[in-house]
C-alpha cells in the first residue's frame, strides 16, 4: 500500500508538468507579422461569411462548412507556430495563405 507521501509527490510532479506545459504555450508570439497576417485574414473571412448569411446569399450549412475550414486553418497555424517558438516560417505562411485563398474563393459564390 502506498503512503500519502507518495500520492502528494505524484500530484506535485503532475502539477509541475502541467504548469510547464502551460507556460510553454504562453511564449508563442501571436503578434508575429506572419501570424498576425494569417489571423487577420481568417477574421476578415469570418466577417465576410457572416455578412453573406445575413444578406441571405449563403445558407447556414454553407457557412458552417466554411467556418469549419477556417477553424482547421487556424489550428494548423497554431500547430506550426508551436513547433517554431511562436513563429511561422515563410513557407508555412505561403501554405496557409493558399488554403485561405481557397476558402475565400468559396465565399460569395
Amino acid at each position: 500500500m502506498r503512503t500519502p507521501t507518495y500520492r502528494l509527490a505524484a500530484i506535485a510532479a503532475l502539477s509541475m508538468t502541467l504548469a510547464g506545459t502551460a507556460s510553454a504555450a504562453t511564449h508563442w508570439d501571436a503578434t508575429h507579422p506572419r501570424r498576425a497576417e494569417v489571423n487577420q485574414r481568417l477574421a476578415n473571412q469570418d466577417h465576410r461569411i457572416h455578412r453573406e448569411v445575413r444578406e441571405g446569399e449563403m445558407s447556414h450549412a454553407q457557412a458552417m462548412r466554411l467556418h469549419r475550414d477556417d477553424h482547421q486553418i487556424r489550428q494548423e497555424e497554431r500547430d506550426m507556430a508551436s513547433q517554431d517558438g511562436g513563429h511561422i516560417t515563410r513557407q508555412e505562411d505561403h501554405v496557409l495563405n493558399q488554403q485561405e485563398n481557397h476558402v475565400s474563393a468559396r465565399i460569395g459564390q
